[in-house]
């Protein structure tokens, strides 16, 4: 056996007389220059392509034709977000009430603003609640119109401050409640007459509160009052106790757009301003069967009267002048067959819906300051009822006390028949 030979059989080999050890050392330091010829070459190859692609990415980078604009574009932004947020009405939202509030979210509600504008950019008058974070309408917005909330925040680093959103009102409805006022702008009205404000349907109980808070009332100078419903067609307002002499009186009925049941809805909105004119009280007694007259506090003048018989007795309250004829004509013959009568009157003035007046009566002067002999009016002489009349107006009250029957509610503007706090009773605020 041969050297070679014994070194197989011992598990060595060896390749043209160089031991496998060396052999490995040696293709180690191959590999090396190969690599590092590799990358010579690849470096070389890297700047040729650069040099000659221009800004193009090359293709083993994954980079094609439009590479270097992707690659140039920073990712879009994430929204930033907000401090507040309109919560209703909703974006977008169509066939929103016109007297609708609007409620929002705030990181800082004592220094958020709301501010709601329609088309024009024109602002909405509105008062805004801090607390509850709603802001309420002071005036109605239109029918089918666009209108933008705006609420803003102070400035915060990395958050919007100010954010928007709009909504539609609902198109003009079909069932629309008339509104109406008994007095217009500039009367002057006497110290005891109640503001009367007339609908053209029924307006149901659940509906009355929201009615009532629509109509603001403003006197000069400031007096307490309340309003009453005298029918669902009928609401009165007085003061507490008689309107101050020479005061101005401002009343706002805001009811365009608001919501009176069944579908219905209020159809326009009115104002008024009026005056209040000197005081002018008349006390009526029946057991002196004499009338006392007042006028801004001091007596000018006492008057005999004759008052209703004990079969047709006047009624017992406080009334005021409702309506004034200088002549006119009583016919009762429709009513009384029986016993009516059709007679020429001077100077007469209503204080009652049954037919009770102040008038002039010159076939019971004789009897005035002594016995009762009319049907229920307030008997003066044809000279007093001149005088009277010359002097009275709409709203002036009449107090008559002592007489067999009292004033029924509703007779008339009775307005002052009830306690102020009874009063207050018939308002649903």
């Amino acid at each position: 056996m041969g050297a070679g030979e014994k070194r197989r059989r011992e598990g060595t080999m060896e390749i043209d007389g160089v031991q496998p050890t060396e052999l490995s050392q040696r293709a180690g330091t191959g590999r090396r220059r190969v690599r590092a010829t590799l990358v010579a070459l690849l470096a070389g190859s890297l700047l040729f392509t650069a040099a000659c692609s221009g800004s193009k990415s090359p293709s083993w980078q994954g980079g094609n034709d439009n590479a270097a604009g992707a690659a140039s574009e920073s990712p879009s932004a994430a929204p930033l977000p907000n401090t507040a947020e309109v919560t209703s009405p909703k974006a977008a939202a169509t066939g929103v009430e016109a007297w609708s509030d609007v409620s929002y979210t705030s990181e800082d509600p004592e220094n958020t603003t709301v501010k709601v504008t329609d088309a024009k950019g024109d602002e909405v008058k509105g008062t805004v609640d801090k607390d509850k974070k709603v802001w309420h309408p002071s005036e109605s917005m239109d029918w089918g119109s666009k209108y933008t909330v705006t609420v803003s925040t102070p400035e915060t680093e990395g958050k919007n401050n100010t954010v928007t959103s709009e909504f539609t009102t609902m198109k003009k409805p079909a069932n629309l409640v008339r509104v109406t006022s008994f007095l217009g702008d500039n009367n002057t009205v006497g110290v005891g007459m109640p503001l009367i404000v007339k609908f053209g349907r029924a307006i149901p109980e659940k509906y009355r509160g929201d009615v009532e808070r629509k109509m603001v009332v403003t006197a000069t100078p400031a007096q307490e009052g309340t309003w009453r419903w005298i029918s669902p067609t009928e609401v009165h307002f007085r003061p507490k106790v008689y309107w101050k002499a020479y005061s101005k009186v401002f009343y706002k009925v805001q009811l365009k757009g608001v919501k009176m049941g069944d579908g219905w809805y209020g159809k326009s909105d009115l104002t008024v301003d009026i005056k209040i004119g000197r005081s002018f009280v008349m006390t009526v007694s029946n057991s002196t069967k004499k009338m006392t007259v007042k006028q801004d506090g001091k007596t000018i003048n006492t008057i005999p009267v004759s008052l209703g018989k004990a079969s047709t007795p006047s009624s017992s309250g406080t009334m005021v002048v409702m309506e004034k004829k200088e002549h006119t004509v009583f016919d009762t013959t429709d009513t009384d067959p029986n016993g009516g009568y059709r007679t020429d009157i001077d100077y007469a003035q209503r204080i009652t819906y049954s037919g009770q007046f102040i008038h002039a009566a010159p076939w019971s002067e004789g009897k005035q300051g002594r016995v009762n002999v009319s049907h229920g009016c307030v008997n003066v002489s044809e000279a007093m009822g001149k005088w009277l009349f010359q002097r009275t107006m709409m709203g002036d009250p009449i107090t008559v006390s002592g007489t067999e029957e009292k004033l029924k509610n509703g007779n008339g503007w009775t307005d002052w028949s009830l306690s102020y706090e009874e009063y207050k009773k018939g308002s649903y605020l």
